[in-house]
């Protein structure tokens, strides 16, 4: 099992609600629609405990996977992933992709 962790802020001019809105009806449900994902979260964070500080992001996706070709192959069967990596890179400002395996 592999997890993709992506971590990002709004581009400037995006607001929450449209990214928000663009997760809940698109992202999500056509992310975890494939047979190769067991899992898609997105957590929007509100502080770091203990301190008074501003998070260094804002939104964190996490998707459980069973394996990256798996699902690369999968994006690729699915109609509807066509259109959702162009939507995201115009919302999300230089997003990080971290692939992890857990320990």
């Amino acid at each position: 099992m592999t997890t993709l962790i992506v971590l990002f802020n709004l581009k400037e001019g995006v607001s929450e609600a449209d990214y928000e809105a663009f997760a809940k009806t698109l992202d999500i449900p056509t992310v975890t629609s494939l047979k190769s994902v067991s899992d898609f979260q997105v957590y929007k964070s509100y502080g770091i405990f203990g301190s008074d500080a501003t998070p260094p992001y804002r939104y964190f996706e996490v998707i459980h996977f069973t394996t990256v070709d798996e699902l690369v192959g999968d994006m690729g069967a699915e109609p509807k992933m066509a259109e959702i990596p162009a939507k995201f890179a115009e919302m999300a400002d230089n997003p990080m992709f971290i692939l992890t395996n857990k320990i």
